[in-house]
């Protein structure tokens, strides 16, 4: 394993790179047309590759995740390619899981890591997040399965954040993982009922019942984490223990 310094350039070159994509897009593309277009193109390429597309969708979600890329899209088009046959389904499913599991994991290391100050310097001024710290101390992997669960917290910036907190890295991947899979196998499920690739692109899905409990089912998760979040902040300034 190299020396943490050669790690930090390695890391800063990666980032580097991925930046340096996201700059020629922009300049590539330009306007919501043109990223539309882009995104129709890859899809297209990543649809005409079989056994592999699942795979190729899934190893997507790592630069997503790090670039603060809108992750919904892509899974929507993976079921639209991938999953309208159950073995499918099962085998997207699982690719995106893991993939997006891999991206929030390295986004939380970069933030623990290279990014670690500047992450600070947004987050550590703000009682939220010492509410947050608090809480992951003390429930780690509850304080993110229930974070994952929930549909208003932004899934990007929540990488970066918890990896300045003290939460573990196996609470915070075993609990990303699992607060992100019902989500995932309902955008799979939701792109395998659509029937054109601009639907996919636009992100023009039809609510259904499912969707609109697993909506309802993220609030209760919300209330739930700040109830929780709630009670360890007022241990914490009483001077008590969390349980």
């Amino acid at each position: 394993m190299p020396p943490p310094s050669n790690r930090r350039r390695l890391l800063l070159a990666i980032l580097g790179v991925m930046a340096a994509c996201a700059a020629g897009s922009v300049a590539a593309f330009g306007t919501r047309d043109g990223f539309a277009s882009g995104f129709t193109a890859v899809f297209d390429a990543v649809g005409q590759l079989g056994a592999w597309g699942p795979v190729v969708v899934g190893g997507l979600f790592i630069p997503v995740c790090v670039l603060f890329l809108p992750g919904s899209p892509l899974t929507l088009f993976g079921g639209f390619a991938f999953g309208k046959t159950l073995g499918g389904f099962l085998a997207v499913t699982a690719c995106i899981s893991v993939g997006s599991t891999l991206g929030a994991c390295v986004s939380f290391l970069i933030g623990r890591t290279v990014l670690r100050e500047w992450v600070e310097s947004r987050v550590a001024s703000n009682p939220r997040f010492r509410v947050l710290d608090a809480a992951v101390r003390s429930r780690g992997f509850r304080i993110v399965l229930l974070a994952r669960l929930s549909p208003v917290l932004p899934f990007n910036l929540l990488n970066y954040a918890l990896g300045v907190t003290s939460v573990s890295f196996r609470d915070y991947a075993l609990g990303s993982w699992l607060g992100m899979l019902p989500g995932t196998m309902l955008f799979v499920y939701l792109g395998a009922t659509l029937g054109d690739l601009a639907d996919v692109v636009a992100g023009r899905v039809e609510r259904t019942a499912v969707q609109q409990g697993m909506f309802y089912g993220g609030l209760l998760a919300t209330v739930v984490l700040a109830i929780v979040m709630g009670r360890i902040s007022r241990r914490a300034l009483r001077g008590d223990s969390a349980d």
